[in-house]
């Protein structure tokens, strides 16, 4: 493997002492500009008015907030992608992110007839049919059972959907932002089965639970029994405190590395079963269209996938030419990210990546590249690789097993035209 974009590595050392050495303030570095070494910079010499008189007490806002110079890291939807916003989908602003963990605040949102407002008090869970004795949990009696804590992504089949065609959203929020992650506390969903008893299932083998929420949409999802006793969760808290409204409150279903229509929101009944529901959420919709016009089911996992969140359409650079930060995401539902490499020549060369922390199971991954930039175009492409062994495809490759009639499961490598400006642009490489 080719580390050109190694051409491009900073001397920071040389970078800061050049800066010092002029005079060169962060406000003008940052600008590009070039500054006289005695030029004062007046957010140096003068008293500014946040140094002049008292902030804030510590109730002004008993629920922290953003402050006001951070209001645009907010979610976004795409007007004409669906009707109405009742059904419909926004998109979590990754571009604007670091870390792994998103804020709950902006984590993206999917409803198929709006967010509902359930009480603690009356929120119920039952579990029947093959079971040994049918149950219904309060609330309060989900919070008695032994506690998990999780870090896992929850991503909609559909991102990136868009973008099967042809170059299409102009932003990684648009093209790869249905897509968010938080540790969830909870409980397992094996515990409150056991605890209903799986004796009258029989053999495990070829049985299924089938999953609802409390929502008018009657959203509901066939799950194998053995996934069910595996890994998936019963959760009532994310990132450490409850649930927001629009992301199941008070319990939601986490289903680990698994498309998220299968993370059940509202949580409110689990049957045990001989076979798949085969229902409108399975059928209609979350299948895979090929390109002789078949659908294949039940690809319920989320293959290794990435993206440049930085620079990207939604995050210029605006410093011009020198030592660049380039940082994006990448994940797999088939276990951890081990590895990333990043092209700035649209996949002629890569590079490999650094990643920000080991890799996580089912996990978001933050990585970086540090480059010198030159002012060069550059096509950006990062490339994912996972425990299984699996290495992200490109759009051709892609294409060539499911055609162009598919709107789920696209994982292919994404590119960004950066210009000499600074800016960038989705598009396609051949």
């Amino acid at each position: 493997m080719s580390d050109k974009a190694d051409d491009f590595a900073p001397s920071r050392r040389q970078f800061l002492a050049g800066a010092a050495a002029t005079g060169v303030g962060a406000a003008a570095v940052a600008a590009g500009q070039v500054a006289q070494a005695a030029t004062p910079d007046p957010l140096i010499t003068e008293v500014q008015d946040w140094a002049s008189g008292l902030g804030d007490g510590v109730d002004a806002t008993p629920y922290g907030l953003p402050i006001q110079f951070e209001q645009d890291v907010v979610r976004r939807n795409v007007e004409w992608l669906t009707a109405d916003t009742i059904s419909s989908i926004n998109f979590t602003p990754i571009h604007a992110l670091d870390g792994t963990i998103t804020p709950q605040g902006c984590a993206f949102e999917r409803h198929h007839s709006g967010a509902i407002e359930l009480r603690k008090e009356d929120y119920r869970l039952m579990i029947n049919g093959l079971v040994d004795t049918p149950l219904v949990f309060s609330y309060a009696d989900l919070e008695r059972f032994p506690r998990e804590n999780r870090v896992y992504f929850c991503e909609c089949a559909a991102n990136s959907g868009m973008e099967w065609a042809g170059a299409q959203l102009n932003g990684a929020q648009f093209t790869h932002g249905m897509i968010h992650n938080m540790e969830y506390s909870g409980v397992s969903l094996r515990s409150l089965l056991q605890e209903a008893g799986l004796g009258a299932a029989g053999d495990f083998k070829d049985k299924w639970v089938y999953v609802e929420g409390a929502d008018a949409s009657s959203n509901g999802r066939s799950i194998p029994l053995e996934k069910a006793l595996d890994d998936v969760l019963v959760a009532f808290k994310a990132n450490g405190e409850a649930l927001r409204k629009e992301h199941g409150y008070p319990v939601r279903l986490v289903v680990p590395g698994w498309e998220g229509n299968m993370w059940i929101k509202w949580l409110r009944r689990i049957e045990v079963m001989d076979g798949p529901v085969e229902s409108r959420e399975e059928t209609s919709k979350y299948t895979d269209t090929m390109a002789d016009g078949s659908a294949r089911k039940w690809t319920w996992e989320m293959d290794a996938k990435s993206v440049v969140t930085s620079p990207s359409p939604q995050s210029p650079i605006t410093h011009g030419t020198g030592p660049l930060v380039i940082t994006g995401l990448a994940w797999s539902g088939r276990g951890a990210i081990t590895g990333v490499d990043v092209s700035v020549d649209g996949g002629k060369n890569w590079s490999k990546a650094r990643l920000g922390a080991p890799g996580v199971d089912k996990a978001l991954t933050r990585f970086y590249l540090d480059i010198n930039w030159d002012g060069s175009e550059m096509l950006l492409q990062s490339r994912a690789r996972d425990s299984s062994g699996y290495v992200q495809p490109t759009k051709t490759e892609l294409r060539a097993v499911r055609g162009l009639n598919s709107i789920y499961h696209n994982n292919a490598i994404q590119t960004w035209w950066v210009k000499a400006d600074g800016e960038a642009e989705n598009v396609e490489v051949s």
